[in-house]
């Protein structure tokens, strides 16, 4: 069974992202638990966290298809050690406020070497501060978001990922987040059934389905392989509505967060719809 979703706001206070969810129909979402473009933030006050519990609970979702988004400033590959820091001690504090929270996702983008670094040492300094973070916390499952490969970023190879994954060595507190629009741009085919299956067989050989536990649902204004990050509304950028379908009826998908991030948040209801129309009888 499939739980889509979209990444609503939680404006006013992480209680209220349930309540946005259950306005668009969403079995699944994901939110920021703190300001997105801020370092710091209050810690959650002792009423927010039962109210966002109780508010889960009256919209009919479960923990496990809220799906959390880290600050975008994080980057846990900085090339510059102080600057990384701050970085691994920020998504620790959101792994921390997941927790929570009663939450047992975190997704966050693997870090960029901003062009100084090299590649294979990037990808260690990553699985270093996420060894880092899961030996302060409990639960928490740290999500590598694949990345279209824009900007340095790195995650936009599965042999990547695959690395990093390795190097943590904690199977069951990471995973990956496949994201339709980054693999597409990054070079992975998923438009016809043919292209679709070899991508998805290329993640098991090289990642493994074991760590697949969510993904972001997003069509692509850029061409396969363009190595930028371009989200477009379901249907309407170069993936089309093909890919949407065989992923809908993909059963390495069921019992997960799928959560949009398209372009135009008042489309988000109507694509939920969509998506889910998609879904063959049977």
């Amino acid at each position: 069974m499939k739980f889509v979703g979209a990444h609503v706001s939680a404006a006013g206070g992480v209680e209220n992202a349930p309540f946005n969810a259950a306005k668009i129909a969403a079995r699944a979402f994901a939110l920021f638990t703190k300001n997105q473009k801020q370092w710091l933030a209050k810690p959650l006050s002792v009423e927010s966290i039962s109210s966002f519990k109780e508010n889960l609970a009256a919209a009919a979702i479960a923990p496990r298809h809220v799906l959390p988004h880290d600050s975008y400033l994080i980057n846990l590959g900085h090339p510059d050690a102080e600057k990384r820091e701050k970085s691994i001690l920020a998504l620790l504090e959101e792994a921390r406020r997941a927790e929570q929270l009663g939450l047992t996702l975190l997704n966050f983008h693997p870090g960029s070497h901003l062009g100084a670094m090299d590649e294979d040492k990037c990808l260690e300094v990553i699985a270093s501060g996420m060894k880092r973070i899961l030996a302060e916390t409990n639960q928490v499952c740290l999500l590598l978001e694949t990345t279209s490969g824009q900007g340095g970023y790195v995650g936009y190879r599965f042999e990547q990922l695959a690395a990093i994954l390795a190097l943590v060595g904690q199977e069951k507190r990471t995973g990956v987040c496949l994201d339709t629009c980054h693999v597409f741009a990054a070079g992975y085919d998923l438009r016809t059934a043919e292209t679709y299956e070899l991508t998805m067989k290329k993640f098991e050989e090289i990642i493994g389905l074991q760590y697949l536990h969510a993904a972001h649902i997003n069509d692509s204004k850029v061409d396969l392989g363009s190595r930028k990050d371009r989200h477009d509304s379901i249907g309407r950028g170069k993936l089309g509505m093909g890919a949407f379908a065989l992923l809908m009826n993909d059963a390495r998908f069921d019992d997960m967060p799928l959560i949009l991030e398209t372009i135009d948040d008042t489309l988000w209801e109507a694509e939920i719809k969509l998506l889910y129309s998609l879904v063959e009888p049977g």
